[in-house]
């Protein structure tokens, strides 16, 4: 993957650059960004910069050995190295297959059968295949596309072994070695075994670690990395890429762009599940909360909780998007706010329903819902919980601390 397949991030792709034509590269790296955001692509495109046979990244220790005249710091032909893996060279079709001899990659896995030992490589056929179409798929999505089902994802003490045996040997074709391990947090205290490693690796070594969540990292592995920031994707980069690669039209994409929050594969769920009924769900929702009772309300949650985590995720991240619009156009004002004109109708009812501090309460709690269900949270006793807390919110004008 080349760098300019990979969506915005521009002055993370030009810092990336300047690490290798300055010579500033460490031997660690971590990308953290949070999901949707192009970590994983981000990675795999400066790997493939790191081998691209034109790109001409400082000088391996085998080049050094070999010639007295190279000079580090004053590196020959400079002003003219590219800013992106050229693409065409044997090293970057490689790469560009994930079949190059010198980029490992490391992810969490899960064992075929009771009592087997899983490694990353005994599921590198899938892998392929994942990140191919699925670049800006979380855990999530890997789990389910190698049939975890409800199962634990690992990267075990065997996998570290592994690792350290790989990267043992000497390169075969790139003056790097590099393993690229996908989402570090789900290496436990086993990953002990590979600091020593990490901060003493052989000569022309490079870990890239790519993850979405800093606090549960192992520190010490945290310690030895140097942390690259990867920003929320820009809501114009979302709008133009569902433009040009699923040919959404303009006006769908500017919508869904503006809902996904910087998160490019929320982006692709929302338009997966296009034709979904949102607002009527959640008119529902509001009248059970406020009119009906809980006779409905026990109803709809009913109906809420059969329909899939990543549905319950769109939904709440549905509502918290009206509810920001409510609010800018309570703020900014309507001649200012170009919005569709279902939003613009909904918006105003929230705005006759709540003021802006009960209106950010409810965001507080939509995120915080979202949180819980990406771990597993029983949905009827999330959104029953969510509905108590809703009624306080809008009915009492308080915000439900502890119910």
């Amino acid at each position: 993957m080349s760098f300019k397949k990979v969506i915005g991030q521009k002055e993370t792709k030009k810092h990336l650059v300047e690490l290798v034509q300055h010579n500033r590269l460490s031997h660690a790296l971590l990308f953290l960004g949070s999901e949707g955001s192009g970590g994983l692509s981000l990675a795999l495109a400066f790997a493939q910069y790191i081998v691209c046979e034109n790109t001409s990244p400082r000088p391996s220790t085998k080049e050094r050995e070999q010639s007295i005249f190279i000079d580090d710091h004053l590196p020959s032909n400079n002003e003219q190295r590219l800013t992106d893996a050229c693409g065409v060279c044997p090293s970057c079709i490689k790469a560009q297959q994930f079949i190059h001899p010198d980029i490992h990659f490391s992810y969490p896995v899960i064992p075929r059968k009771s009592g087997d030992k899983p490694l990353s490589t005994d599921y590198i056929s899938e892998w392929r295949e994942f990140i191919s179409k699925y670049p800006y798929g979380n855990v999530y999505d890997w789990l389910q596309f190698i049939g975890a089902e409800n199962k634990q994802g690992n990267i075990t003490a065997h996998e570290c072994n592994d690792i350290i045996r790989k990267l043992s040997l000497k390169s075969f074709e790139s003056g790097y070695k590099i393993l690229l391990m996908w989402m570090p947090e789900y290496l436990g205290n086993e990953g002990n075994k590979l600091l020593k490693l990490i901060e003493e690796p052989p000569a022309d070594t490079l870990f890239i670690l790519v993850a979405e969540n800093e606090s549960l990292i192992l520190p010490t592995i945290l310690s030895r990395t140097q942390l690259i920031k990867i920003p929320f994707l820009e809501t114009p980069d979302i709008e133009t890429t569902l433009i040009e690669r699923t040919k959404t039209a303009p006006d769908q994409a500017r919508q869904v762009a503006s809902i996904s929050e910087g998160n490019y594969r929320e982006a692709l769920q929302i338009l997966q599940h296009a034709d979904e009924d949102w607002q009527g769900l959640l008119r529902e929702w509001l009248n059970a909360v406020l009119k009906t009772g809980p006779v409905a309300q026990v109803k709809w949650i009913e109906e809420i909780s059969k329909l899939g985590r990543e549905r319950q995720k769109q939904f709440l991240r549905y509502f918290n998007h009206l509810l920001e619009q409510a609010i800018r156009l309570k703020v900014i004002g309507e001649a200012n706010l170009h919005i569709p004109e279902n939003e613009k109708d909904f918006a105003q009812r929230l705005n006759k329903l709540a003021g802006i501090a009960q209106q950010q309460a409810i965001i507080e709690e939509l995120d915080k819902a979202t949180y819980y269900i990406e771990r597993n949270a029983n949905a009827k006793m999330l959104f029953h919980a969510l509905t108590i807390k809703l009624y306080h919110i809008v009915a009492h004008k308080t915000v439900a601390t502890v119910l």
